[in-house]
């Protein structure tokens, strides 16, 4: 894409080579910053490379996007984290590799929250990946207005004569993206209720991810999925078909299409013994235990099959197991 780039090989023995030559003395003159011996290169010889082909290919902001890639795969949070051992400690050449790896997407003007897979945003670290909106830092300033409203009504309830129970607050936050509002605000006002909207998908599937991410597993996932089996939503009566939604509903050829999605996602959502209670059709208790016979390692057993108020087989508790 950049021709500039095109003429820069690879890196190889912890060599810099162009052209497949190695680099001439004025580019290695890159590398004084820890007197680092001929062929190694050190955190701060290769900050200070990329920054170079960086800025001869017009990436903005090339010294910051250099030094978040190599502080990233060091595992530090900022190039000014780093140790002055580890900023002049030989880079292996599998962390050569790597930074190399994530230069090359920056070369092609991915931002860098997206090469690294996640951003800070207030006091939260949170999961990036396109094409979900990256948060600004001019929007943690919107996260102190309603925290600042919020405690505002609660000193003016608290200054009454006969002071009211204040409800919980209740957000909406309309396009949520990463999750970063909605999921700030809960931190901030722990007491709150937050419900979070998209029109994408990718974005409430990360906001979801970035909100056990924070809080950690659960233990209990509830469901009443889709599971009519497909051959049988003909006959449902007329005024479902009419005017319910029948995405719903429908579950698929064997009805268990929306079934077994909860249950290959449960196990990274469930604590260990946490239990899933699902809703289901009555020939599903027999398919869903042989389902789960053939997917052991999810780790999930199924406990107990509970009937419905007409004596049909209709509720499962399926429980994941310890490790």
């Amino acid at each position: 894409m950049v021709t500039v780039w095109k003429t820069l090989d690879i890196w190889s023995q912890g060599l810099l080579w162009a052209h497949l030559q190695i680099l001439s003395p004025k580019e290695l003159s890159l590398r004084q910053s820890c007197s680092a011996r001929p062929g190694v290169m050190t955190a701060t010889d290769v900050v200070n490379y990329w920054q170079k082909v960086f800025e001869t290919n017009g990436i903005p902001e090339a010294r910051e996007s250099s030094e978040y890639i190599v502080s990233f795969v060091l595992g530090a949070k900022t190039f000014q984290s780093l140790s002055s051992k580890s900023l002049c400690t030989p880079l292996t050449v599998a962390q050569q590799e790597q930074i190399q790896q994530l230069s090359n997407k920056r070369l092609e003007r991915m931002p860098v929250q997206y090469i690294l897979g996640e951003w800070d945003f207030q006091d939260l670290t949170l999961k990036m990946r396109p094409p979900v909106f990256i948060p600004r830092p001019e929007t943690e300033d919107l996260i102190s207005l309603v925290v600042e409203e919020e405690s505002l009504m609660y000193k003016k309830n608290s200054g009454l004569c006969f002071p009211v129970s204040a409800p919980h607050p209740v957000i909406l936050e309309i396009g949520c993206g990463s999750g970063a509002i909605a999921l700030s605000l809960l931190c901030k006002l722990p007491q709150s209720r937050v419900i979070a909207m998209d029109k994408e998908e990718a974005a409430v599937d990360l906001t979801r991810e970035n909100q056990l991410l924070l809080w950690g597993p659960v233990d209990f996932i509830v469901s009443n999925p889709p599971y009519v089996f497909h051959e049988d939503m003909a006959s449902l009566d007329a005024e479902i078909l009419r005017y319910e939604d029948l995405d719903a509903l429908d579950g698929g050829d064997d009805g268990m299409r929306v079934i077994e999605t909860i249950l290959v996602l449960a196990p990274s959502l469930l604590k260990d013994s946490g239990s899933v209670f699902l809703e289901v059709d009555p020939r599903h208790p027999n398919m869903v235990k042989d389902w789960l016979q053939a997917h052991p390692n999810l780790l999930l057993v199924l406990r107990a099959v509970h009937k419905d108020f007409c004596g049909k087989p209709r509720f499962l508790h399926i429980q994941k197991q310890s490790r």
